[in-house]
Order: C-alpha cells, then sequence, then structure tokens
C-alpha cells in the first residue's frame, strides 16, 4: 500500500499538466487593434491559459474626467478611495468584461475574476513605513484549489488587476505581481510558463532599437545592466518579479511581443537563473 502511494505521487510530480500564464501590458490594452490581434493568438494556444490584464491608460482618463488627480510613485499607483472606484469599474468592469468578449468571439471560454471572486486571490492593505499607498493590496494567498479546478473544466480564466483582503475591502494590485503570484503558486501543481506580452519584442539594450533584444538574461547580467542603467523604471519591478518567480518553481519566463505566442521565429527574452 505504501509503495502505490509512493508510486502514485512520483507520478503525479513527474506528469504535471503545463499552464501558459500570460501578462498584458497596458499599451496593449490601449491599442483597440493590438488588442485584438493579441486576443486571437491567445486563444489559439493550446493547453490550460490563465491571462492577467492590467488597465492601461483609461482608468487615469476617466480619473482625469471626473476631477481627480492621479498620482505615482515608482510606478505604483496611490489609490485613495475615490481612485479605488475608478479602478474597480475600469479594471474589473469595462475591460475585464471586454476582454473575455473577445476571447469567447475567438472560441476561448474565457470567464473574467477579481482576486475576491470565489476568494481566488487575497492580499494584505500595503503598510509601508513612509507612504501611504491607500488601497493598495499585497498578494497573500492564491485559492489553488478553485482555480485548478476552473482549468481542469476548460475555463481560460482572465484576471484584473483587483484583490481583496477577505474583510470586504477591495485592493488595487499590480498586475505583474498578480502574474508572477499566480504561477508561483501553481507551480507545485503545474509545469508553469509565465509570460509578459507589451509592445516590445523583449528586453533592450538600447530602448530606441526594437533589433537590440538581450535574449537572455540572468542574475549576473541583470545586476551589470542595472547598474550601467541599460534597465530602469517600470522594467526593474517586472524583472524582480521574474526571478523571484524562477527562485520559487516557476519553469519558464519570457518577455517580448505578442507574436511570439504563435510565431516560433519570433525573438524575445528569457529571464533565468
Amino acid at each position: 500500500m505504501q509503495r502505490n502511494w509512493f508510486c502514485k505521487k512520483y507520478w503525479k510530480m513527474e506528469n504535471k499538466q503545463s499552464v501558459s500564464i500570460i501578462k498584458i501590458g497596458g499599451n496593449i490594452i490601449d491599442n483597440p487593434t493590438e488588442l485584438a490581434s493579441f486576443l486571437a493568438d491567445f486563444a489559439a494556444l493550446e493547453g490550460n491559459t490563465i491571462l492577467v490584464h492590467g488597465g492601461g491608460k483609461s482608468a487615469t482618463k476617466l480619473a482625469q474626467s471626473m476631477g481627480l488627480v492621479p498620482q505615482m510613485i515608482e510606478g505604483r499607483r496611490i489609490t485613495d478611495a475615490p481612485m479605488l472606484e475608478v479602478v474597480v469599474g475600469v479594471y474589473a468592469g469595462q475591460i475585464n468584461k471586454e476582454v473575455v468578449a473577445q476571447l469567447q468571439a475567438n472560441g476561448a471560454n474565457a470567464m473574467g475574476f477579481s482576486g475576491a471572486d470565489g476568494n481566488l486571490i487575497l492580499s494584505d492593505k500595503r503598510n509601508h513605513p513612509t507612504i501611504d499607498y491607500g488601497f493598495v493590496g499585497d498578494v497573500k494567498k492564491v485559492n489553488t484549489t478553485l482555480l485548478s479546478s476552473l482549468l481542469e473544466t476548460g475555463i481560460t480564466p482572465v484576471f484584473c488587476a483587483i484583490t481583496h483582503d477577505g474583510k470586504g475591502q477591495l485592493l488595487n494590485t499590480n498586475a505583474d505581481t498578480i502574474a508572477s503570484e499566480l504561477a508561483i503558486a501553481l507551480a507545485t501543481q503545474f509545469d508553469v510558463t509565465l509570460t509578459y506580452c507589451f509592445e516590445k519584442p523583449g528586453v533592450l539594450f538600447d530602448a530606441e532599437d526594437d533589433t537590440s533584444v538581450i535574449e537572455q538574461i540572468n542574475p549576473d547580467l541583470y545586476a551589470k545592466l542595472k547598474a550601467e542603467q541599460a534597465i530602469h523604471s517600470g522594467m526593474i519591478p517586472k524583472l524582480d518579479n521574474c526571478f523571484n518567480s524562477l527562485s520559487k518553481g516557476v519553469k519558464q519566463i519570457r518577455i517580448g511581443h505578442h507574436r511570439m505566442l504563435q510565431n516560433k521565429t519570433a525573438t524575445y527574452t528569457t529571464i533565468t537563473l
């Protein structure tokens, strides 16, 4: 009996299903033609897939039209109560449902989620010693039991950048971080590939030259590129998330244009330890 249990457990470990988690950047969300092209490529992927999206510039534009002044610190949005209403409406409402509708039109059985739905992503309200980020959440736990069940039934989950604290409070959460935390949580059960799709073909040596793709980045090269300021701004937290994910069991991480999803010859950046 004990030997049979061990053999079954070993077989499951050696025969993990694969799951592809793909996060799309705001510039894709903001471009209807590019978004439609991406969603067609995404819907054509085989196997288990999960999509994570942010909000692009839509939340900022709506906030400004309402007389609100968006505030950002190190690429992170300060989310006070009025701004939270805006981002929840835009991220979990308009954008999420438009993405789901387009995926359904492309033949993918997509279903939209915030972290509050099914208690899928639980977060803690950020407590920073000097900066009041407002209603911003840091991911605490992913409901892998429900998420795995959704994948097993053929559902394609589509996550917006809204989570909750389990006490009735919605929280704005960085979409790159959500993708990373989903990947880490599922890595115990699946072979996870995490892909960040944006408007560029990969991480570039020269931001003005799309042919200067760095095809592979390891921690040593990353440290060198940061010291030379070849990598800076919003790319730093993205790459920090990547290395954290790899160290916690994620199998593969790629960064590049969405054409790599269907074009096997496309150039992109692979992150390695």
